[in-house]
């Protein structure tokens, strides 16, 4: 939840870089919470309410969120925002140290002594 929370407070921030952890918790959160919604809006409906309303506020509020979140995911792949509408970019390794768009991300995760990630195997390369 706390990706979740952080990729909402940089509600409208196109600018900077994402990891591959945040843009995917975003999705799933997004998702459970969308599917939650329309399970509430089909027993609503099943009860002659129609809250079909809510999840279409939910889907519109989140649009910029999302790009924003999937724009900053690519720029941790050091290419431009626009790459976030197609889907391949957001899969592939971020660039490992500062980029033109920002920081590495995980720059305050410990590093062992050839410079990865020391969570990270280094011989499988994720971020």
């Amino acid at each position: 939840m706390h990706w979740y929370l952080k990729a909402l407070k940089k509600y409208a921030v196109f600018s900077g870089r994402a990891q591959r952890k945040e843009y995917w918790m975003f999705v799933l959160f997004n998702t459970i919470i969308a599917s939650a919604l329309g399970v509430v809006a089909g027993a609503a409906a099943a009860l002659g309410s129609d809250l079909s309303v809510l999840i279409d506020i939910y889907q519109i509020a989140i649009v910029i969120p999302s790009v924003a979140v999937g724009f900053r995911r690519v720029h941790d792949t050091n290419r431009s925002g626009w790459w976030a509408f197609l889907v391949v970019p957001l899969f592939f390794n971020g660039h490992p140290n500062d980029n033109y768009y920002g920081p590495d991300p995980k720059a305050d995760a410990p590093r062992n002594a050839d410079g990865q990630n020391s969570a990270t195997p280094p011989s499988l390369g994720l971020r």
